[in-house]
């Protein structure tokens, strides 16, 4: 692939050898699992005729901006967890001063691969940009699409389906515009302190009732205004994040996956696995393989 075709259809990031990139190309969809090897300052630009989903997996920033054209820039500086939408055509650029070893998965979506067309009509609607939300129906479907990638560079009907799957989910998504939370959510500066919170104890069993205290409300309530506003129960977000992390650790190889799940808080193997592929659709080890 030459440096302008790459230039043109995948995030372009200098300097280049900051990071590296596993790319798998479908019919209607490209992945692009790029990993950072040092922690040292990048910028990245990407503008195209396709929709680029991101999933930020670990994402930790000491400094560094970003911008999707039609937003106001964000200076967010902890985006694990997060995903970003950026329309065809529309321009995605930014830099950052990362503070761990950022890894990231793109999906690039065809508007006009016949696997979206039909009653979806997917090419014909005008998608809005998203910059660093949240939304577990979409960030489970993205975990899956990256694994059978990484599990076949050929498409499968699974894979093809999956694909589907997502074109229905950013169409509702899109339907259901919500720029404020829900009525009966927890408010902008509740849903970060609980989700620092979370992020700085994930090895840990954080109790409801610590996580209610926080935002001064009673378990019951918090409960329920969580879920509204990140659309699963807090022990479910806790899990999905401690899996994410796990998926990182898994990269390296001197970490077992015994040592991996006791990282981030299961004592057994044998829960951790089953919580990992509950959330990934795959086990640790055939994960791990997949990254080989």
């Amino acid at each position: 692939m030459s440096k302008s075709h790459s230039e043109h259809q995948y995030v372009d990031f200098h300097p280049p050898e900051t990071i590296e990139r596993r790319l798998v190309d479908w019919r209607g969809l490209r992945s692009d699992i790029v990993t950072a090897k040092f922690k040292s300052s990048f910028d990245y630009h990407f503008k195209s005729d396709r929709h680029l989903l991101i999933a930020a997996e670990h994402v930790e920033r000491e400094d560094g901006e970003t911008l999707v054209e039609g937003l106001p820039k964000s200076t967010l500086r902890s985006l694990s967890g997060r995903l970003t939408f950026v329309p065809a055509g529309h321009d995605f650029r930014g830099w950052q001063e990362p503070s761990v070893l950022t890894r990231v998965t793109y999906f690039y979506i065809d508007p006009d691969t016949p696997l979206l067309q039909g009653d979806l009509r997917f090419g014909e609607i005008g998608f809005r940009p998203r910059l660093f939300f949240q939304h577990a129906e979409l960030w489970q479907l993205a975990a899956k699409l990256k694994n059978e990638t990484l599990a076949s560079t050929q498409p499968t009907q699974y894979g093809e389906a999956l694909l589907v799957m997502l074109g229905h989910e950013l169409i509702r998504l899109e339907q259901n515009v919500r720029p404020a939370p829900a009525r009966g959510g927890l408010s902008g500066w509740q849903q970060k302190r609980v989700a620092d919170f979370i992020a700085e104890h994930l090895a840990e069993d954080v109790r409801l009732s610590t996580l209610a205290g926080l935002v001064d409300l009673s378990p019951y309530h918090f409960a329920r205004a969580f879920k509204q506003s990140f659309g699963l129960p807090p022990h479910r977000y806790h899990v999905m994040r401690r899996i994410e992390l796990a998926k990182m650790l898994l990269t390296k190889d001197e970490s077992s996956v015994t040592s991996v799940a006791m990282s981030v808080g299961f004592a057994e193997t044998s829960s951790f696995s089953a919580a990992f592929r509950k959330i990934t659709g795959t086990s640790p080890r055939d994960f791990r393989r997949g990254l080989g």
